[in-house]
């Protein structure tokens, strides 16, 4: 079969199977002179020779028998295995239990069906986003289960389609040598029932006409119905594995994108989630300081605004007036003539305290000086 994304319908697989098994060309060519062969032994036959006869009839007989047990046994034995093996993907299978039971978890943590922004009472008793995150962490255990569960059946599922692909292709083998059988007795059947008119054309012995027509031709034609029965039994055969292996497949895909898209969609939806509430906070406590700085630069504002006016009005209360100004410069002046007064009635009168101090300081030498002498004498 070539490669195709679409899902191929029971015609198509049939079609597909009977072209697969149908023999090539230089397999006909093979059987057209194995049946040339056997229809010219058949037509020389010695109607008198017992034992002639019944090697053909014998040969007839067999043919095909053991393709078609074979394929009996096969089919019986598939019977069973591929009932067996289906139950693991079907709804009470391992694989689409656990696949039934993540969808239910999924469903159940699905964040958008979550308001993370309720208010009131109820939203302060029952906090939506712990609740959440409580019920994701239980859940994620139980997630996990699933998905090793899943893991396992997975590996069961590729073990039955390993299995059912060489079953299958034993019945394949079975079905084009059934074929290849098929093709052989009709065309010994439509070689026999010419040469049979022939040879009543030429008024040959009735005897060995109605021997082969009866005892050769009607045998093998039932066979080549026997053949073509089994050969319809042994392509539902294969065309029921195809199914079983493509839904085994199926649901190999469905768990790896279980746990590749679905379950990481989860937790980015639960991160994505918990990212938007921090967010929200952080915006809450962004608008709270925004509004306490608004706050602080209007009561700022208002205090420079009254202190501003305040303090001018203190400063021109508390101004030094013009007049007492002019006072204090006055006063000034006037102590300083006086000290300028003070100063020049004083310059005598230190005069004649310094000669005073001089002439006490001569006599006080002087006085020095007799001590002075009277130490160098002895005295």
């Amino acid at each position: 079969m070539s490669f195709s994304m679409e899902v191929a319908s029971p015609e198509e697989i049939k079609a597909s199977i009977e072209q697969e098994v149908k023999p090539v060309p230089e397999e006909v060519a093979k059987l057209q002179e194995a049946a040339d062969s056997n229809v010219a032994a058949i037509m020389a036959l010695d109607i008198d020779s017992l034992e002639k006869r019944k090697e053909i009839l014998q040969s007839i007989d067999t043919f095909g028998l053991n393709t078609m047990r074979s394929s009996s046994e096969k089919n019986s034995l598939l019977q069973v295995s591929v009932g067996n093996l289906s139950k693991t993907g079907d709804e009470g299978g391992q694989v689409a239990k656990g696949l039934a039971e993540l969808h239910t978890q999924l469903k159940d943590l699905d964040p958008s069906l979550i308001d993370f922004a309720k208010t009131g009472f109820l939203g302060k008793l029952f906090n939506p986003v712990r609740a959440y995150f409580l019920k994701f962490q239980k859940a994620d255990s139980v997630i996990a289960d699933i998905v090793t569960s899943l893991d396992k059946g997975k590996t069961t599922l590729k073990n039955d389609n390993t299995t059912l692909e060489i079953e299958q292709q034993a019945l394949r083998d079975l079905t084009k040598k059934l074929q290849k059988e098929i093709q052989l007795g009709s065309m010994m059947d439509q070689s026999i029932e010419a040469q049979i008119e022939a040879a009543k054309q030429r008024n040959e012995d009735p005897d060995k006409i109605r021997f082969i027509t009866e005892e050769v031709l009607f045998p093998l034609r039932q066979r080549v119905m026997d053949l073509q029965q089994m050969l319809v039994v042994n392509q539902q055969g294969i065309m029921a594995i195809e199914v079983v292996i493509r839904n085994n497949k199926e649901l190999i895909r469905g768990v790896d994108r279980a746990k590749n898209v679905t379950v990481s969609a989860l937790k980015i939806s639960v991160t994505v989630a918990s990212a938007l509430y921090n967010q929200k906070i952080v915006l809450k406590k962004i608008q709270l300081l925004n509004e306490t700085t608004n706050n602080l630069i209007a009561s700022t504002s208002r205090m420079l605004k009254e202190q501003g006016a305040e303090i001018h009005k203190q400063s021109l209360e508390t101004n030094i007036s013009v007049d007492t100004l002019k006072q204090a410069f006055s006063d000034v002046l006037s102590a300083l003539d006086s000290i300028s007064t003070y100063k020049q009635e004083a310059l005598p009168k230190m005069r004649e305290t310094i000669h005073q101090f001089r002439e006490l300081a001569d006599q006080g030498e002087q006085q020095i000086q007799r001590l002075e002498k009277g130490h160098k004498l002895g005295l």
